[in-house]
């Protein structure tokens, strides 16, 4: 199920057909020594986990994905691996259904929009331990359901193409994280990376609001600055936010 160019770059492939958590078969694979580029997909999860330890609902048909890198750069810079899997997720969700921005959009720091309505989220963690760096990736994708009880719309990747499929898009995101990979290791790849996401982010230039731990913040939403932090606008203040919840529009 991994795309061509994936497995020509190294990359491994591990199918389960149920576990508790993908992201928790990569940290013991990681834990066992394993030495990285490798994908772990489960057709369902017991125990899926979201950003802030929120369950993740994990019924089949859809893609419960982690990928496990170790030494991928310096632990400095992880954070912007958010940036390149995002980049991925929306390339590989762009050729499985034909849509192109912006009716795809990715919301900071980890969603993928199809119509302002979530299809996909990102997980990222790091961990160095025994004089290893290794960070997991983990991917949920909306194929073929979506949850009824979200407080947020959602959607799926066959109510546009009756045709996507979990293989199809594997095979796509696979292929698009090498590419988008290798692009940001070049040296200076964060800035055509940044470029890239802003490109296609959504409520780029609106008002919204960010959950963050010392309460909601609101204001106009410019951009990234050259380490990946948002940007906003707060009555003609710039703030800087390393991480949050973004909702749309003013706080309820």
């Amino acid at each position: 199920m991994l795309g061509e160019a994936a497995r020509a770059a190294g990359y491994r492939l591990i199918v389960r057909d149920a576990v508790g958590s993908t992201m928790e078969e990569a940290r013991r694979a990681s834990d066992q020594g394993d030495p990285g580029l490798l994908w772990i997909v489960a057709r369902s999860q017991s125990a899926g986990r979201g950003r802030h330890g929120r369950n993740w609902g994990s019924p089949p048909g859809n893609l419960y994905a982690s990928l496990l890198l170790v030494q991928p750069c310096e632990p400095a810079l992880a954070p912007q691996l958010g940036f390149v899997a995002g980049l991925a997720l929306h390339d590989a969700a762009a050729r499985v259904t034909g849509l192109s921005a912006p009716r795809i959009a990715l919301k900071w720091p980890n969603d993928l929009l199809i119509d302002r309505a979530k299809t996909a989220g990102l997980l990222l963690e790091g961990e160095s331990r025994a004089g290893r760096f290794a960070v997991t990736i983990g991917m949920g994708v909306n194929v073929a359901s979506r949850p009824d009880d979200t407080p947020y719309p959602a959607t799926f990747l066959k109510a546009e193409d009756q045709a996507a499929s979990i293989e199809a898009l594997l095979a796509a995101l696979s292929d698009a994280w090498v590419a988008r990979f290798n692009a940001w290791s070049l040296p200076g790849g964060f800035g055509p990376t940044r470029a890239a996401w802003l490109e296609r982010a959504a409520f780029l230039g609106e008002t919204i609001t960010l959950r963050l731990a010392e309460g909601p913040l609101s204001g106009r939403f410019l951009g990234l600055d050259a380490s990946g932090r948002l940007e906003l606008d707060v009555a003609g203040a710039r703030h800087l936010v390393d991480a949050g919840d973004l909702y749309f529009g003013p706080p309820g």
